[in-house]
């Protein structure tokens, strides 16, 4: 289990995302509100932004968010119109290691998932394996659950064009839903091809972890969407992510739910 945030809107600062709100990313690795699985989210942490060329990038590290020495100098320097962020709680038996951290980068496509997915060694993990093509497969460099459900979504986008990120999320977990039975997979997950949005709050066999979002916070700029496991700012202002509802966001256009 983890925390993670994404932001799209106006050029802004790393550190307004993960160290001035009130309830910071960096606040709820220490000290969340809303985790049932964990107390710490100790086990790592990443942001993702798109740098040249349109290309994602990502900053990982293995340690606490609050061990990073480095930090607070980038995060007050850094600026983007996009960012994806995550604080990491190691679900039992997936090691701490960097590659393990979130998010996840391949080409234009940052993604993150808070949750975890039951069964998954030996059995899903094989059943992905199965359907992902060697080269996709040759990009998977952790152990994740996490990583897998990712590479098993840029299949389908590979194998359909027109598909749109909603779709290859949607498709992933209906996939994934016929292999569990009884077995539960807790399935939030934000994915960006760096202009479009999108983020799941879904479980299967159990209840959904919180998913929040808001588009008029005056801690913000105007027309900015920030998604978030916890609301950063004052609650009045976030809306809770309907569970088995995935938000979609487009710039200039208002975030739409759509329902799994």
């Amino acid at each position: 289990m983890c925390r993670h945030v994404a932001y799209i809107g106006p050029e802004l600062s790393l550190q307004e995302i993960l160290f001035l709100p009130p309830h910071s990313l960096a606040r709820q690795a220490s000290a969340p509100e809303e985790l049932r699985y964990a107390r710490v989210n100790a086990d790592g942490f990443g942001f993702g932004w798109y740098g040249e060329q349109d290309n994602a990038v990502v900053y990982r590290r293995a340690d606490p968010i609050w061990q990073d020495p480095n930090l607070a100098e980038l995060a007050r320097n850094l600026y983007a119109d996009l960012w994806l962020a995550a604080v990491r709680s190691a679900s039992p038996g997936f090691g701490g290691d960097v590659v393990n951290a979130q998010p996840f980068a391949i080409g234009d496509l940052l993604y993150s998932h808070n949750g975890l997915i039951e069964g998954f060694r030996p059995g899903i993990r094989r059943q992905i394996q199965n359907l992902i093509e060697p080269e996709v497969e040759a990009d998977i460099l952790g152990t994740t659950d996490s990583e897998h459900l990712f590479a098993l979504m840029r299949q389908y986008l590979l194998d359909d064009a027109d598909l749109s990120l909603e779709g290859a999320m949607i498709e992933a977990f209906s996939t994934l839903e016929s292999w569990l039975g009884s077995d539960r997979a807790l399935l939030n997950v934000i994915l960006t091809d760096g202009e479009r949005l999108v983020a799941s709050r879904h479980a299967v066999n159990d209840t959904s972890p919180s998913l929040y979002y808001t588009s008029d916070d005056d801690g913000f700029p105007e027309g900015a969407v920030v998604i978030a496991s916890e609301p950063l700012t004052e609650r009045e202002r976030w809306r809770s992510i309907p569970e088995g509802h995935i938000l979609v966001v487009v710039p200039d256009e208002p975030p739409e739910l759509l329902a799994l």
